[in-house]
């Protein structure tokens, strides 16, 4: 039985309303992150330590009943650690695959960036191709398959910056922040020993999930909103201050994922807004600033905000 588009926007904001429960005063961060998931895509939290990048990814992990894992990323971690590797069976004379923990619906990546970029590498087709290749054999992932990677901004120490490949297979890249002044000290007063996320129960089926991505490709995009998408696009390839622009990759992701914002909201259209409000965390991510931006201190999210702000509002 399929949903309604009101059933689907009721769900959504009940997955967001349950969410809220542990990570309070970020509804904005939470609908981002239950619009990928919604959208089937990746998503990079790079923050701060200590404001709730893994509580968050730990608490959507929750909210969806399906198989979880976990992956602490360290150097010293390798690919087969990841994916998974051939055991050979003195029994039987033959090799028999042992999945590692990437053969989960949803999993946590934390600190992705502490890991080798051999180890990296090892999520490149399962995040685009939702498969593994051991010793020549693919074995495809369970599916949904969602990767939320967490990493630090600000400690370089024993780091591996991601390369632009793996940075454009996630559909959004947020960040989340310190919670207002009055949620804070609601923290402090009333958070003990227990871990909120242990309170919090599952509220969204994978089979829910499978026909919250079916309707997103029932929501057709206009053709007029199409181009305005298309133009802020094309501006960043063609921008001064960059490098790299926006990939077609990044264009499909961010279609799809403003449908599931419409979603969210009800509607079976999508509206300008969809696009302004979603190109910041969809985007800036994937552009490469050239030499002289990059040391004077130019980010890349404000410059993604100006080529939206140049780029004429259809009506």
């Amino acid at each position: 039985m399929s949903l309604s588009n009101e059933q689907a926007s009721q769900l959504m904001k009940f997955v967001c309303s349950n969410l809220g429960k542990v990570i309070q005063g970020k509804q904005e961060k939470i609908e981002l992150v239950v619009l990928a998931l919604v959208a089937g895509g990746h998503v990079l939290i790079e923050d701060i330590p200590g404001v709730g990048k893994t509580t968050l990814a730990r608490s959507l992990a929750k909210t969806v009943d399906g198989k979880f894992n976990r992956i602490q990323f360290t150097p010293d971690l390798l690919p087969t650690d990841i994916t998974g590797n051939n055991i050979f069976n003195q029994k039987e004379s033959s090799f028999t695959f042992n999945p590692g923990p990437l053969f989960a619906n949803i999993l946590l990546a934390d600190e992705i960036n502490r890991a080798s970029p051999r180890t990296q590498s090892a999520l490149l087709e399962a995040m685009s191709e939702e498969t593994v290749t051991v010793d020549g054999y693919s074995h495809p992932l369970p599916a949904p398959f969602i990767v939320l990677a967490t990493q630090n901004p600000i400690d370089y120490h024993g780091t591996y910056p991601l390369p632009e490949a793996q940075l454009d297979r996630f559909m959004m890249q947020i960040d989340i922040g310190y919670p207002p002044l009055d949620k804070e000290e609601h923290l402090l007063l009333n958070r003990t020993r227990q871990d909120p996320v242990d309170l919090i129960q599952a509220v969204l089926s994978l089979d829910d999930l499978e026909k919250l991505r079916a309707l997103i490709d029932t929501i057709q995009i206009e053709k007029t909103i199409a181009e305005y998408l298309l133009k802020i696009v094309h501006a960043s390839r063609q921008h001064p201050q960059l490098r790299l622009g926006v990939s077609t990759r990044g264009t499909l992701l961010y279609g799809r994922v403003i449908r599931a914002r419409a979603l969210l909201q009800g509607r079976d259209y999508i509206l300008p807004d969809d696009v302004k409000e979603l190109a910041v965390p969809v985007l800036a991510h994937r552009i490469l600033l050239d030499t002289k931006a990059q040391y004077g201190g130019v980010a890349r999210a404000n410059l993604i905000a100006e080529i939206v702000d140049s780029i004429k509002v259809p009506r």
